[in-house]
C-alpha cells in the first residue's frame, strides 16, 4: 500500500503538479495564497498604478487595436474584457480559439461578448475532422485528448497579434497559480517556453504531421518566429498581477452586469458550475484522465481554491473530493462516439498513464490511498502481463528514491 500525503490546509496530494511542501505539511499553493490574501487595498492600488504605467505606451498608438484579449467566453474572459473595455475604455480585439464541443451556455457567453463590449471578435476553429483526429491521437500519445485546446489557446492569439500589429496581449489569471510557484512580488508574463513545456507538453504542430495530419490542417497551431514577435513587440501581461483575483467575486459580477450564464446542469465531476463551459470534456473525461494519472481531479482543484479563499472548510472540501473526484462521467461515451473508440480501448490506453507513486495493483484492481484515510479500489486493471511488470518495476524505482 502506498500512503499518500496531503496538504494539511487544502485537499491537494503532495504529488500535485510542481507543489513544494514545507516542514509543517503545508503546500506551496496554500502558502502563496496566504501571501496574496494578506495584501492590503493600498497594495492593489499601487499595482493598478503600475499596470496603467505599463500599458500606457501601448495605447492609442498606430497599432490596429489597443490590445488583444484571448477569450473563451468564460468568466475570466468577461473580467479581462471588463477591465480593458469598460474600466479603461479601450478598443480591444477579442480572439477565440474554437476547439468545438462548447456547452450551450458556453456558446451563449462567447457570442454575448461582442454585444456587451465595444470590441471586434475573431473566432478561429480547426475543421472538426482535424479535431477528431487530434483528440484520438494525443490521447494515445500523452493521455490528453485536449492537447489541441491548450495548443490553440496559446498559439492562435499570438499569430493574430502579429498579423494585426497588436503588441499588447492581456491574459487573466497568473500562469501556474495551481502550484504556488510565484509570489506577489513576481510579475509573470507570457512566454514561449511556458507555452511549449507546460501547455503543449513539449510537443509542437509538426509532431502531429507524422500521423497523417498535414501542415495546412494545423495553421492555427503554429507559433510566430522570434523575428515576427520582435518586429511587432508582442508582450503578454497577466492582469492577475495587478488586480485582486477572486473567481467567485468575478463570476457574480459578470452574471449581474452582463447576464453571463453558468451551467444550468450540475457537472458530474465537480460541484462548481461556472468553470470550463467552452469544452464539455474539460470538467469531464479530460479531468477523469487527471484522476487516472495522478489520483486527484477537478473537484480537488476547485475545493483547494475555495478553501484558500475562505469559501469552504477543509472538511467540506474533503466531502467534495470524496463525492466527485473518482466519478466516471457520462461524457466519456459522448467522446467515444466522437472519435470512434470503444470503451475497452479507452481503458486499455488510459491505464498505461497511471502514476506508480499513487496507484497499486491488488487482485486485478487499481487501488489508491485517499484523503479521508481509507484506500479504495477504482476499477479493473487493463494492462497486459508485460505492462504490469513494467508498472511494478517503475513503482519500486519511485519508492526507493
Amino acid at each position: 500500500m502506498i500512503k499518500l500525503k496531503y496538504c494539511k490546509k487544502c485537499v491537494y496530494p503532495f504529488n500535485a503538479v510542481n507543489l513544494h511542501v514545507d516542514e509543517e505539511g503545508i503546500c506551496s499553493s496554500c502558502k502563496t495564497a496566504e501571501a496574496f490574501n494578506n495584501l492590503t487595498p493600498e497594495f492593489w492600488s499601487h499595482r493598478k498604478e503600475k499596470f496603467e504605467n505599463l500599458v500606457k505606451p501601448y495605447l492609442h498608438n498606430d497599432s490596429n487595436y489597443d490590445c488583444l484579449i484571448p477569450v473563451s467566453g468564460g468568466k475570466d474572459s468577461f473580467y479581462q474584457a471588463h477591465i480593458m473595455a469598460q474600466e479603461y475604455g479601450l478598443k480591444p480585439l477579442l480572439m477565440t480559439y474554437h476547439g468545438n464541443n462548447y456547452l450551450p451556455e458556453g456558446d451563449h457567453n462567447r457570442d454575448l461578448m461582442r454585444h456587451v463590449f465595444d470590441a471586434d471578435h475573431i473566432v478561429w476553429g480547426p475543421s472538426v475532422k482535424t479535431l477528431k483526429k487530434l483528440n484520438k491521437l494525443t490521447f494515445k500519445m500523452m493521455g490528453d485528448m485536449n492537447w489541441q485546446n491548450h495548443c490553440g489557446i496559446m498559439s492562435a492569439p499570438i499569430q493574430i497579434a502579429v498579423k494585426f500589429n497588436i503588441p499588447l496581449i492581456i491574459w487573466g489569471e497568473t500562469s501556474w497559480d495551481i502550484s504556488g510557484m510565484y509570489s506577489p512580488d513576481d510579475f509573470i508574463e507570457f512566454s514561449a517556453r511556458s507555452r511549449h513545456e507546460h501547455d503543449l507538453r513539449g510537443y509542437e504542430w509538426y509532431d502531429m504531421t507524422k500521423y497523417g495530419l498535414k501542415e495546412k490542417d494545423l495553421m492555427w497551431a503554429k507559433y510566430p518566429s522570434d523575428e515576427e514577435i520582435l518586429e511587432v513587440g508582442v508582450r503578454g501581461l497577466y492582469i492577475g498581477n495587478f488586480f485582486k483575483w477572486d473567481a467567485n467575486v468575478h463570476t457574480k459580477m459578470v452574471m449581474d452586469r452582463y447576464k453571463w450564464k453558468q451551467s444550468e446542469k450540475p457537472f458530474e465531476r465537480t460541484y462548481r458550475r461556472f468553470s470550463n463551459l467552452d469544452d464539455r470534456y474539460e470538467n469531464g473525461i479530460h479531468d477523469l484522465m487527471k484522476f487516472v494519472k495522478f489520483g486527484y481531479g477537478r473537484s480537488s482543484d476547485h475545493a483547494s481554491k475555495d478553501i484558500r479563499s475562505g469559501y469552504m472548510s477543509r472538511e467540506k472540501g474533503i466531502e467534495m473530493v470524496k463525492k466527485y473526484d473518482s466519478v466516471v462521467s457520462s461524457d466519456l461515451h459522448y467522446w467515444l462516439n466522437y472519435v470512434d473508440m470503444s470503451e475497452q480501448e479507452f481503458w486499455n490506453i488510459a491505464d498505461t498513464f497511471r502514476d506508480p507513486r499513487v496507484w497499486w495493483i491488488e487482485e486485478n484492481m487499481w487501488w489508491k490511498d485517499n484523503i479521508w484515510g481509507e484506500p479504495s479500489s477504482y476499477g479493473n486493471i487493463n494492462l497486459n502481463d508485460d505492462q504490469v511488470k513494467d508498472f511494478v518495476k517503475n513503482q519500486k524505482k519511485y519508492l526507493t528514491l
